[in-house]
């Protein structure tokens, strides 16, 4: 059996590749890359999922495990232009090509991490697996598409697709957006806030969403959605200023009012100035759980991390990289 990571130079493919390689699993990256420092116990293949050719290339059977995490998300040379096309070229187009691959070689079992921005702003908190998908934008948008191609296939040809829905994945070596607070708190400057901070944004640690997959392909990946995220995250004002202490840092968090910030970000995003996408701004003030607990009865897992190890393990990733 082999454990097929798509995307596996991306930060969750890296460390899942890496945990399944320490516990003698035959493991194959397959990425447009190769990841700095792999271990010389796993494959790597260069490919792209939107090619048929480099699926091929991959001989996929029956057996293997397939764990689908190439996606276009919100970091790097994002458009401000023409962003659905962006994005579903991607994850959708790379999904369905992936689909046909599985396929062709009667392979069984697939986990997908989807996003928990498929929800769109939540009517009610904690979110429910089963609550409307309302997306809000081109991320969210491409991702609900993905996830309908996979529940086609499952009925369509058998496959077995495990889909998760996580919020934040974060930690050692994961910016992105949290690469412009580190940036603040080192430095000591001020910390604006979307709002009042009194909300709670949940997070979700590298390592239990690993843990979760694992689990899933143990289980022969059941369909959930399931949820991936953290338990009893503090307030965001609660969050930051911890962090804050931890670093040592002078800075002081400045709640500036969302109907005074929020069109501000909107317009810096309109003319390619973009400090948040409108898909994280949105939410930013909303109290925004999910809710767990059908992942931890129907996979046996529970989430180990706390949001504010996470953090802090994300921000000490990112002074080590300086």
């Amino acid at each position: 059996m082999r454990h097929i990571i798509t995307g596996g130079s991306g930060f969750v493919g890296t460390y899942m590749a890496s945990v399944l390689a320490e516990r003698g699993e035959n493991v194959v990256v397959f990425d447009l890359g190769e990841p700095p420092g792999m271990k010389s116990s796993l494959d790597f293949i260069l490919g792209d999922v939107r090619q048929h050719r480099d699926l091929r290339k991959l001989q996929l059977q029956r057996d293997d495990v397939v764990y689908h995490l190439a996606a276009r998300q919100f970091h790097g040379d994002v458009p401000y232009r023409n962003r659905d096309q962006w994005f579903s070229d991607v994850n959708v187009n790379g999904t369905r090509c992936l689909l046909e691959a599985i396929s062709a070689g009667h392979t069984q079992r697939l986990v997908f991490f989807s996003t928990d921005m498929t929800y769109g702003k939540p009517e009610r908190t904690p979110v429910n697996p089963t609550d409307m998908q309302r997306p809000i934008g081109p991320y969210g948008r491409s991702k609900v598409a993905a996830e309908r191609l996979l529940m086609r296939a499952c009925r369509e040809f058998g496959l077995h697709a495990t889909i998760f829905r996580p919020r934040l994945i974060a930690g050692a070596g994961r910016l992105g957006i949290l690469m412009k607070l580190f940036r603040l708190i080192r430095a000591g400057l001020p910390v604006p806030l979307v709002g009042t901070g009194e909300n709670r944004y949940q997070m979700i640690a590298v390592e239990d969403c690993v843990t979760a997959a694992l689990a899933a392909v143990e289980r022969n990946c059941p369909s959930g959605p399931f949820h991936l995220g953290s338990r009893e995250p503090p307030t965001v004002k609660e969050l930051l200023r911890e962090l804050t202490r931890r670093a040592g840092s002078r800075s002081v968090l400045l709640p500036v009012p969302a109907i005074i910030l929020k069109p501000i970000l909107s317009l810096l995003d309109s003319v390619a100035l973009t400090l948040l996408y409108p898909e994280q701004f949105a939410i930013a003030n909303i109290d925004y759980l999910l809710d767990i607990e059908a992942t931890t009865k129907g996979l046996g897992w529970a989430p180990i991390w706390s949001d504010m190890d996470i953090i802090y393990e994300a921000y000490t990733g990112f002074l080590k990289s300086l």
